[in-house]
Parts: C-alpha cells; structure tokens; sequence
C-alpha cells in the first residue's frame, strides 16, 4: 500500500484555521471533526495513535481538544506546527466572543443574535451524536470496554460523580484487571493491536519515530524558561503601565491557577470559575455569568472559552463601563487560560510518545478511552435535553421543531454526506427564518 506523504504546512495550517471557525459542540465535536478529517480522510494519523495522544490529553488539566491539535499539529510539522494548531484552535472563538460581548454590553438584549445562533444548536446535538458513534465505534471492542463505558455513564449522569474521579477510578480497576485477570484485560485490547498492526498506510502510525522523543532534561529546562517568559513579560507590563494592578494580578493568577489546577474538562472547570468570579471576587454578577455560558455555546471553540467573557466583564465593571478595557481583559484571560495547555504538550509529548506501544499503557489508556465513552454520552444527552426541552423534561412540551432539525442535520450529514461548514451556514440560515416565521 502507498506510503502517505507528510501533509505540508500549507494543507495542515488551512485544515487548523478552518478547525478554529466551524469546531463547534464542544469536545465531542472537535474530536469529530479531526478524526474524520485527520484519521478517516487524510490518514495524517493512525486511529491507535489518535486515540491514544486523546486518552492521556483527557488526563491533563485544561481542554483536550486543544491539547490533542496540539500534539498532532507538533507531530505533523514540529513546534511551529503544533503553536499553529493550538493557537488557531482558540482564536477564532475569542474574536467572535470578544464581539458578542461588546454587543452584549451595548445593546442588552439580543434576541436575533440568540434565536440565529439557537438554530445551530441542534445542529451541533447532530454533530455530537454521530462523534459518539464514530469514537464508540472505534473504542469499544468487547464486554469489557462496554461495561466501563456503562459504569461511567451511570456515574457522572446519575450521580454526578466529577470526570477525574472516574478516570482515576478506570485506572484503578483497569490495573486490578490487569493483575486480577490478565486474560480479560488483554483480551480487551486484542483489536486495538490487531488495528495497530495494519497502519502503515497512516503518515503517523506506530512505527513512526515521533518529534520529541526522549526525555531531555536540558530541553524540559528550556521549555520551562520559554513558558516562564511569556507568563512574566505581560504581568511585568502590567505592574509598569496599569493604574490598577492589584486587579490584573487578581485575574492573573486565578486564571493561571484555574488553568494549572482543575481537572475534567470545562464542565468540571466552569463551575468552580463561575462560583469563585461571582461570589468572591464580585466580577459580574449571577445572571451575567449565565448569558456568558449561552453566548460561550454560540461560539466555535472550547467551552472554555466563557472565561474570556468573565475576563471582559471583570475588566469592563472594574473600570467603569470601558469596552477597551474590558476587551483588554478578555484577551488576558484567555491568554493566561491556555497558555498552559502548551507547555503540558511540549514538555509531557516525549512521556507520549514512550507510552504508545506499551502494551500495559496501552489496555489501561484503551479502557479509559472506553470510559469517555459514557461521559461523552452524558454530554450529548445534558445538552440534547437543554435543545429539545428547553422547559425542562416534559413530554407535554418537547421542542419538535428543534428536534427536527437534529434529524434532519443527521440526515445531511450521514446520507447526503453534507460538509459540516455548509450544514453550519444552513443551520444559522434556519434559525434567522425561524426567528422571523415565530415558531
């Protein structure tokens, strides 16, 4: 079979940007649209590899997501490449939430805006239902991998049990398996190998001899004073130029704080950002901390990226209603947030790439892959239920129209093979027709 060449710089940096405009629904949906599009059509990636790298992401702190464009953007073209992929990731949806919040602020209510941007919503629903699909498809591979997935789901929607403490329970349970009853734990990952062995065919496969391989105490160093350096210089500049800086150091350090220390993914971050801004820092108040989550949702991007609206309400309240300001703040935030998701990338890819293979590493990281199977679950059907009842459960008042439109985007997109960013543009189309019609 023909050896797929390396993508060049120019084919990966129009895939990142465009990745950055049209990754909406979370990390469901960017996990689904760079597996098609990496994995299923280009073949830049081998599946073991991809899920592989997303498996140890989701053990990090920070967006996954981002953190895996990274790590595959570094393995495809270097340092560049992964600052490229991390970077266009984000700042699609910080411009465009930089807007809505200056509209927000401005103009209040925004009805239009809201009932355009609902349209998309069940969209994304769509687009996460079928990334569900495809990652369970690709995941579950016996009895084993299935009852993990099960159990997750239980525990995070039934019971609300926080995603770090389910993956360090899958990790537990994976290794008493392992040392309990080895047959079963490496019956588990017989396909995962078997799927391994037939890559050649995949740009980055298991043979592949990754960037950064090796630990490197002299590099972990540089890494360090290259991150130290660009966390200091803005903080140094605002001890110099602002008038203010007990504010900025305030928002500094807890969005560094944030970005270093909370597991779990943005649902597991938001509520302690939002708990911490509204009530002891007084940043905004309750009510705005809400329209920040629905605009956040209308935004392509990490959810995540709700915090640049947090940074811009702190910063526009603090100082008087000033849009530049507060514009100042978003950008701040953000910067602060996900600068580190680059440094655990760059400095942990070679712990990465020493895994890949390991055949302990490997069943262990398979049956966590398996658990986020159900968390993934969960996310459809908390945000499914907020599009189709958006009164809350009740069969007396589903939203059909909305639940038509997740059907049909299913349709599109798996019958008609409708390109997502043209499902995207019809679905904004669909919610403005809506608005006007008043249904």
């Amino acid at each position: 079979m023909a050896i797929v060449q390396r993508p060049s710089f120019k084919e990966a940096l129009k895939f990142w940007f465009k990745l950055g405009w049209i990754s909406f629904g979370g990390t469901a949906g960017h996990i689904a649209i760079m597996h098609d599009f990496l994995v299923d059509k280009n073949k830049w990636i081998s599946n073991s590899r991809f899920f592989h790298a997303l498996s140890l992401c989701m053990l990090l702190p920070g967006p996954e997501a981002q953190q895996l464009a990274i790590y595959i953007g570094w393995q495809l073209h270097g340092k560049k490449g992964g600052l490229i992929a991390g970077i266009l990731f984000v700042l699609p949806s910080m411009f465009i939430l930089l807007a809505l919040s200056m509209v927000y602020v401005s103009f209040g209510n925004l009805p239009c805006i809201y009932a355009i941007f609902n349209g998309l919503k069940p969209a994304v629903i769509a687009i996460i239902i079928i990334a569900l699909f495809k990652v369970g498809q690709k995941s579950l591979h016996g009895p084993l991998h299935f009852i993990l997935a099960a159990v997750a789901f239980i525990c995070i929607f039934f019971y609300n049990i926080p995603l770090p403490a389910i993956l360090g329970s899958t990790i537990i349970a994976a290794l008493a398996i392992r040392y309990l009853k080895p047959s079963l734990f490496f019956t588990a990952n017989d396909r995962q190998i078997q799927e391994s062995i037939d890559e050649q065919d995949y740009y980055i496969n298991r043979l592949t001899i990754a960037a950064g391989a090796g630990f490197s105490t002299k590099r972990l160093l540089k890494q360090l004073a290259i991150f130290l350096l660009f966390w200091i210089v803005p903080f140094i500049l605002f001890y110099f130029l602002s008038n203010d800086f007990t504010f900025w150091k305030a928002l500094i350090l807890f969005f560094t704080q944030t970005a270093f220390f909370t597991l779990g993914g943005s649902y597991t971050v938001l509520p302690y950002v939002a708990q911490f801004a509204v009530t002891k820092f007084g940043w905004l108040s309750r009510p705005q901390m809400v329209d920040g989550f629905a605009l956040a949702e209308t935004t392509p991007g990490p959810l995540i990226i709700v915090v640049g609206f947090v940074g811009f309400m702190a910063a526009y309240n603090h100082f008087h209603t000033s849009l530049y300001m507060g514009g100042i703040g978003l950008v701040v935030t953000t910067f602060y947030t996900f600068l580190p998701c680059f440094l655990f990338i760059f400095a942990g890819g070679p712990i990465i790439e020493k895994t890949h293979g390991n055949a302990l590493i490997g069943g262990i990281l398979s049956l966590v892959t398996a658990a986020v199977v159900g968390v993934i679950l969960n996310l459809t059907l908390f945000l499914g239920e907020a599009v189709v009842f958006p009164a809350g459960v009740t069969l007396k008042h589903p939203d059909l129209i909305s639940l038509g439109w997740i059907i049909i985007s299913l349709f599109l997109m798996l019958k008609l093979r409708l390109n997502v960013v043209y499902l995207i543009l019809l679905s904004l189309l669909f919610g403005l027709i809506r608005y006007f019609v008043g249904v």
